[in-house]
């Protein structure tokens, strides 16, 4: 059926909707103008028979500007409805989130099918009211609206670092502002268990605290020495929650993480292992070997642990991890190499599927299904289950394949935990680069699936794990304003193309979040350089979201003032210098200062080619990363690495004429806990005609390692037009180490000669 509400105003004016853009995030998929304008009274008279609850949340969110008041069916005060008959099924839910606001110069008028349609109507008429405040006056218009895809998701970790109830309600509000509908809430970890269950009260009296955590860098392995927790919420506080997300329409989703991520579990009940342990929750980030022995005793634990996390949590779906669970264990474990044989089972990857199969088939016979991380996929997807494509797009790509339906949420666009920003200028942060306009331009229906596959992306989500993230301040700095852009991808009307007019529509949402005391990012204020090929090698591009006129800089080191030089087109970089940039604005310092020093070589800003592609996460820059000058920070995996995960790195350069050299440098990391090990080997070769190529220098493990990945060769005078270098990927991560049996990653960064 649909409802009419109706909250109806008496006075009017005329003017006609301005050809600029409504600063509304997400942005409707229709807006039509009208003639005339909506005068916004002192006092808001409303229906009496509108919907409470979504109604009480409308007064609040802006009660402080405006009183209220409620009316009934008289006079010139009135709310009109309508019935219809009932939507078929399928109608009903491609439509529930269905809306549209008719503003006219004498009211306001809202149509939904559902009161979550009218919530979603209400969240953009807030944001409407905030934007003609000033003047009240709402120019007359039309809008029709409903999302594109169905899941549009945030995700929290509260593992690595736990947040009150009331910071997780904050949370859901930020959700709910932007049109979001679901929260993935991550429970369990190796660092953490954070939800009671009264069956086995150990898991939260022991695995939710730990003796230290790592602080800095990850490289840097240093510890606080400070005990953390316990810290879990109760399932009454988890009730709470959840009733407080419903009441937003929105979905929570629970993660119990199996069969890794495990070892908070273990440490309260050991015997859930494949050795005896003893076992504490983890101090550092990453993974570990100990994970749960795919026994009887094991399944009973966590079928009994399922139950009381479904009785807390209505929703379809029940997450259940399953990513990065090292075989290491397994391979050693009698138990586990008997239920292969008996099962069987090719390999690992295929008990871990059993082990996924036989969860799912517990969840689906109480009337819910499992979603999992993309590594649900090894040995074969159990048979009604989802995926959330996380590596990449494959994972998802291959679930809509197969009729399986999926949330895309890949690392290279969909990970909060990532820099949003230079780094340089940034809060400590996991790695990665993933700015704004980056999350803006991601599409969530990968071009490798037909329309019938495309129906199986049910959306997408972004994640937010927070290893790096001590505090709720940190939170909110690291989901906003990259929420945002996220949520007008999801909703269907992203348009990368027209980023800059998305970009002014959030610097005006930042006003709403100042009034809100939300400490966000402004990193898009601060100047954004770029490395480009120039004619005499290399030149540096500088940007800001204000006008570049304002941009001032300097080439010696120092801070710039509004008296150093304006910035007017891309600075070339003859020698090697540090470049110092920052926005003024009337005079006044507005941005953070960029440091970007440069180390010039032969091969800077030349042509470079590679043979086999970074991985998406760490591929900022192409292969002209490998040759800009820059040389990365080892405590960063910004924007200034690339990285591949069991790939070889093999570039070739083109110097564009013979040139002489007798020392190749390159520079490699090792940061086992992350899965970066060094290069095997590396093999130096040079061509005259880039077809055939001579080897002028070998060097093995030893040698990369005895140098810390800083490699530097001495070959001897050469005189080439091309140089090839070739550094092996130390391939699958043995046993002993975080990952094991899983590809290594190798990080690469600047290839220079001298």
């Amino acid at each position: 059926m649909i409802r009419t509400f109706l909250v109806f105003f008496v006075l009017i004016s005329n003017v006609i909707l301005a050809q600029n853009k409504l600063n509304l995030i997400p942005y409707p998929q229709k807006v039509e103008s009208l003639q005339g304008e909506f005068i916004i009274p002192e006092k808001f008279v409303l229906s009496g028979d509108l919907p409470k609850e979504e109604t009480e949340y409308f007064k609040k969110r802006i009660g402080s500007q405006f009183e209220f008041q409620y009316a009934q069916k008289s006079g010139g005060i009135h709310l009109t409805s309508s019935m219809i008959p009932p939507l078929s099924p399928a109608d009903a839910e491609q439509k529930k989130e269905y809306y549209s606001i008719e503003i006219s110069p004498n009211q306001i008028h809202v149509k939904s099918y559902t009161k979550q349609g009218y919530f979603l109507a209400l969240q953009t008429l807030v944001q409407i009211i905030e934007q003609f405040k000033e003047t009240k006056k709402i120019p007359a218009m039309k809008i029709e609206d409903q999302p594109k895809f169905a899941w549009r998701g945030m995700h929290l970790d509260v593992c690595r670092h736990f947040f009150t109830v009331d910071e997780v309600k904050q949370y859901i509000d930020y959700l709910a502002m932007y049109k979001l509908n679901t929260f993935h809430w991550h429970l369990t970890d190796d660092q953490g268990w954070r939800i009671e269950i009264k069956k086995y009260p150990k898991l939260t009296q022991i695995g939710s605290k730990r003796k230290e955590s790592m602080i800095g860098a990850y490289v840097d392995n240093t510890f606080d020495g400070k005990p953390y927790g316990p810290y879990f919420y109760t399932q009454e506080q988890i009730k709470e929650v959840v009733k407080y997300a419903q009441d937003r329409h929105i979905i929570v989703v629970p993660e119990i993480e199996m069969p890794g991520h495990a070892l908070a579990a273990l440490s309260a009940y050991p015997e859930l292992a494949c050795t005896k342990g003893p076992f504490e929750a983890a101090t550092k980030w990453g993974v570990f070997d100990d994970v749960f022995c795919p026994k009887d005793e094991t399944f009973m634990f966590l079928e009994n642990v399922l139950d009381e996390v479904m009785k807390l949590f209505p929703s379809k779906y029940i997450h259940i991890g399953g990513d990065e669970c090292p075989k290491t264990r397994w391979k050693e474990c009698a138990h586990c190499q008997e239920l292969i044989k008996k099962n069987n089972l090719k390999d690992e990857h295929g008990l871990q599927s059993y082990f996924i199969h036989r969860i799912e088939k517990y969840v689906n016979s109480k009337g819910r299904k499992i979603i999992g991380w993309d590594e649900i996929l090894e040995g074969g997807l159990a048979p009604n289950a989802a995926v959330m494509s996380w590596t990449g797009v494959n994972g998802g790509i291959e679930a809509a394949k197969s009729k399986h339906f999926a949330v895309m949420t890949p690392g290279a666009y969909c990970y909060f935990d990532h820099y949003q920003g230079d780094p340089q200028s940034e809060p400590n942060a996991f790695g990665g680069f993933t700015p704004l306009d980056k999350v803006y331009s991601y599409n969530p229906i990968p071009s490798e699936l037909n329309a019938e596959q495309a129906k199986y992306i049910m959306g997408v989500q972004a994640n937010l794990w927070t290893e790096y993230i001590l505090d709720f301040k940190q939170v909110q700095y690291m989901i906003f304003p990259r929420l945002m852009a996220l949520s007008e991808v999801g909703w269907g009307t992203s348009d990368p193309k027209n980023y800059k007019e998305f970009e002014n529509r959030v610097i005006n949402q930042f006003k709403v979040l100042d009034k809100m005391k939300v400490n966000y990012a402004k990193s898009i204020y601060n100047i954004t350089g770029k490395v480009i090929p120039s004619n005499n090698g290399i030149a540096y591009e500088l940007s800001t979201s204000q006008n570049s006129s304002g941009i001032r800089y300097t080439l010696d080191g120092t801070d710039p003032s509004i008296n150093s030089k304006t910035y007017q087109n891309a600075v070339q970089i003859p020698n090697s210098l540090t470049i110092k940039s920052a926005y003024f604005e009337d005079g006044q310092l507005k941005s953070a200062v960029s440091t970007q020093q440069f180390t010039i070589s032969k091969t800077t800003g030349k042509s470079i080619s590679l043979e086999q592609q970074p991985s998406e996460n760490y591929s900022f820059g192409g292969a002209f990363t490998l040759v800009d000058g820059i040389i990365g920070n080892v405590k960063q995996l910004g924007k200034t690495w690339l990285g591949f995960q069991g790939k070889d790195v093999v570039a070739t350069i083109d110097f564009g004429q013979k040139t002489a050299f007798s020392e190749v440098y390159f520079n490699t990391l090792e940061n086992k806990g992350s899965w970066i090990h060094l290069a095997r080997s590396a093999k130096i070769f040079v061509s005259d005609d880039g077809k055939n190529f001579k080897m002028i220098k070998e060097i093995a493990a030893a040698e990369i390692q005895n140098a810390k990945g800083k490699v530097k060769l001495n070959v001897r005078t050469q005189n080439a037009k091309f140089l090839k270098v070739s550094i092996e990927n130390a391939g699958i991560i043995p046993a002993g180490n975080p990952g094991a049996d899983s590809k290594a990653w190798l990080f690469v960064d600047e290839i220079g000669v001298n």
